[in-house]
Formats: C-alpha cells, sequence, structure tokens
C-alpha cells in the first residue's frame, strides 16, 4: 500500500517594516521592487508600512518584528535605526565621500552620477552646447540632491569650464511653498533669463523639472527650442500635470528594492553584510517633448512651436498662433514653409497626431475618449487622420504598437 507523501511544512511568516515615505514616487517604486521579490519567490513576509504611507519613526525602537527596509536618506530614519536589533538594509543616495555612508549597514544606493551622467549625455545628443542644472536648497535632507550637484559639477570641469561659471551654472531656488511660490517662480525666472540660449538644464527631479517648465511657460520661454529640460525619476504624476511632456531619466528604483528585499532575506537566514554597498544604474529615459530640441533660425516658428505644444488639442488655429508669435499669418507661414517645409496647420496637426498616438498606446481610453481629447472633430475625422497619415485605424496602430512592445 503506498502513503501519500507528506505535504511540506509551512514556511515561517517573517515580520518586515518598510521606513519609507512612500507618497514620493522613488519610495514607491523601491516598494514594488520590494513586492516583486516576494511574488517572484517563495519567501512568506508579513509587511509593516503606515496606513497613509508616511514614514512615522515614533516607537519603531519596540517593534516586535525580525527585519527592516529603510530609506536612509532621511536623516531622521538613520539616525532612529543607529543601535537597532533587528537586521536592517539601508536604501538611498550614492556619495562620492565613503564616509558619508552608514557602517555597520548594507546599503543599497542609486548611482548619483550615472544619473546625472546620463541625462548630461543626453542633451549633449539633442544639440545642445550650454548646460545647467536646477538642485534644492541645502539642507541634511537634500544630500543626495548635492550628490547630484558634484556629479554635475565634475562633469563640467571635464569640459574646461571653471568654478565661477559652474556656480553661474547650478541654482538651488526656493522651498516648494504656497507663501515663497510666486517668489520662487519670479527668482527662477530670472536665472533663466540669465543663461546663454539654447540651454539643456538637468532637474535633480521631476518635481524640480516641473517648476522649471511652469516657469518657462509663465516667461514665454520656448521648450525646448530656448531652454530643453529633462528631470529625474520619470514620475506618471508629474507628466499628467504639464503641457509639455517632460523627459526624464528612470532610475533603477525597482531593482534597488528586489536587492534589498534579497539581501534581507539572507540576512534574516544569518548571513551578515556589515557596510556593504550595492550602486544600481539607471535603467534608462524617457524622452519626451521637453528635450526634443531642434536648432531654429527664426525666433518667430520658436516662440509659435512652443505655443502649438501648449494648446494644440484645445482646437487653435493659425490666426491664434500668429496673434500670440506677433507676426501675420502670411509673414508666419513664410517662415514655417522656410524652416520646417510644412505649414502651421500641418504642424498643430502633427502634435494633435502625436498625442493621440501616446493616449492610445496607453491603452486605457476608447478612440472616441481620444479624439475627444486630442480636438479632433470627431472619432471619424481622428480614423481618417490616422489612415492618410500612417495608413492604419488608431486600433491598428494601438495593436502594433502593443506587438511591438511584447517582443
Amino acid at each position: 500500500m503506498k502513503t501519500s507523501a507528506s505535504a511540506p511544512a509551512p514556511q515561517k511568516a517573517h515580520r518586515i517594516a518598510l521606513l519609507f515615505n512612500a507618497n514620493k514616487v522613488y519610495d514607491r517604486e523601491i516598494i514594488a521592487g520590494v513586492g516583486q521579490y516576494l511574488l517572484s519567490t517563495r519567501v512568506s513576509w508579513n509587511l509593516f508600512l503606515e496606513e497613509d504611507f508616511r514614514c512615522r519613526l515614533g516607537g519603531i525602537e519596540r517593534f516586535d518584528g525580525d527585519g527592516i527596509i529603510a530609506d536612509f536618506d532621511d536623516p531622521a530614519v538613520s539616525e532612529a535605526l543607529a543601535d537597532c536589533r533587528l537586521p536592517v538594509v539601508a536604501v538611498g543616495s550614492s556619495f562620492e565621500e565613503s564616509s558619508h555612508y552608514p557602517d555597520n549597514v548594507p546599503y543599497i544606493a542609486t548611482d548619483n552620477v550615472k544619473l546625472v551622467s546620463l541625462a548630461y549625455t543626453h542633451l549633449i545628443g539633442a544639440g545642445l552646447r550650454h548646460f545647467a542644472l536646477f538642485s534644492l536648497p541645502l539642507s541634511n535632507e537634500h544630500r543626495w540632491a548635492r550628490q547630484r550637484e558634484l556629479a554635475f559639477s565634475r562633469l563640467r570641469e571635464a569640459d574646461g569650464r571653471t568654478h565661477e561659471q559652474i556656480d553661474a551654472e547650478i541654482y538651488r531656488g526656493l522651498s516648494t511653498s504656497a507663501p515663497t511660490w510666486n517668489q520662487a517662480i519670479e527668482q527662477l525666472t530670472q536665472w533663466l533669463d540669465a543663461l546663454p540660449k539654447p540651454v539643456g538644464i538637468i532637474a535633480v527631479t521631476d518635481a524640480r523639472a516641473r517648476q522649471l517648465l511652469q516657469a518657462c511657460l509663465i516667461a514665454g520661454i520656448p521648450v525646448p527650442e530656448d531652454v530643453a529640460i529633462i528631470g529625474i525619476d520619470n514620475d506618471p504624476l508629474t507628466r499628467t500635470l504639464t503641457r509639455i511632456p517632460l523627459s526624464s531619466v528612470i532610475q533603477g528604483t525597482e531593482e534597488m528594492g528586489r536587492t534589498a528585499a534579497h539581501m534581507l532575506h539572507q540576512m534574516l537566514h544569518g548571513a551578515r553584510f556589515p557596510g556593504r554597498r550595492i550602486l544600481v544604474p539607471p535603467v534608462g529615459i524617457n524622452v519626451l517633448d521637453s528635450t526634443k530640441h531642434q536648432p531654429l533660425a527664426s525666433p518667430y516658428v520658436a516662440r509659435a512651436r512652443h505655443f502649438i505644444r501648449q494648446y494644440a488639442c484645445q482646437g487653435i488655429r493659425t490666426e491664434q498662433v500668429a496673434d500670440y508669435v506677433g507676426v501675420s499669418r502670411s509673414s508666419l507661414e513664410e517662415h514655417f514653409r522656410r524652416e520646417l517645409g510644412c505649414t502651421v496647420h500641418q504642424e498643430i496637426l502633427r502634435q494633435k497626431l502625436d498625442q493621440a498616438k501616446a493616449l492610445l498606446v496607453k491603452r486605457d481610453l476608447s478612440s472616441a475618449d481620444v479624439a475627444v481629447r486630442c480636438g479632433f472633430k470627431s472619432v471619424q475625422y481622428l480614423h481618417a487622420v490616422f489612415r492618410r497619415e500612417l495608413g492604419c485605424t488608431p486600433r491598428e496602430y494601438q495593436a502594433r504598437e502593443s506587438a511591438r512592445e511584447a517582443v
């Protein structure tokens, strides 16, 4: 008589605290990486995370758990865990000086040098010759921003820039707050006006890039013809809050989360990695309109395209573009033919079509919704434009792009 094999004993569930401010995209994606590790393995963890996603440290010393993964970019977190008896894996910024890393815990770091270098190389590839960096005010909480400043300074020094020139190229501005918002935009605009044009600017975060873009829109500075902007984080929320889509460096945050989880898993079974450091490079760049720089001889065309990028999907006409630029329609049409080989109307239509293509790729809107959002008179007109310009229907385009992504 055969006996059935005994079922494997259930694995012990470890209690793990994630100390992050998950209202920030950087922290959320690290947490997502931890989740991916759990899904791809047989690890059993019960995770503690504040319900409103903020990081509260009160009582953390009494946490009755088995391990902690924490954001050490927050000095309060690293201080609170200095004498922690539990296994801890730190996640945070890379540092130029090794003394800035904690000695007693393993540390998974985003590679700031490679983040800034990737953005800088991208701007060079866009044909730009002048560069600047929009940072954050000096503070202990912004040590990672200072590291990105240092990386930018090293790149500029390699290009032969003096310290005085580099100082003029780095701007920290004011902290974001309601009372100082107007003052912050005014001072930022003054810095922008003083920079040589065209200029490529790296913002240390997407939030900072959005503020930079708003200052350009308010001041009427053409983006990306006069100012090309690239952020860091690839934050989807930021992209929904800007009229001109922002290019951004994609950090390796999910890989950081997976690596941190794997390391803590080993530590829960006796491994120790005191002082070990792992630098995680960026994934790449999401290239959007804010860095698609095209040198133009005519300031009228640059100003017109800046206006079209913002309002093409709102049904603007050639006359409105000419009024904004301050020249006659016939004169503007002549500048467009000479510079771009197309009419103003064709440029408006191209912008609308590009936006429609981007929305279709997301696959969460119907063709009718896309037509409305992109300023087409009807879904039938959207279909007609797609057939004429791309030789397919919107749905065929969507299916083609989906198949391409799957390869």
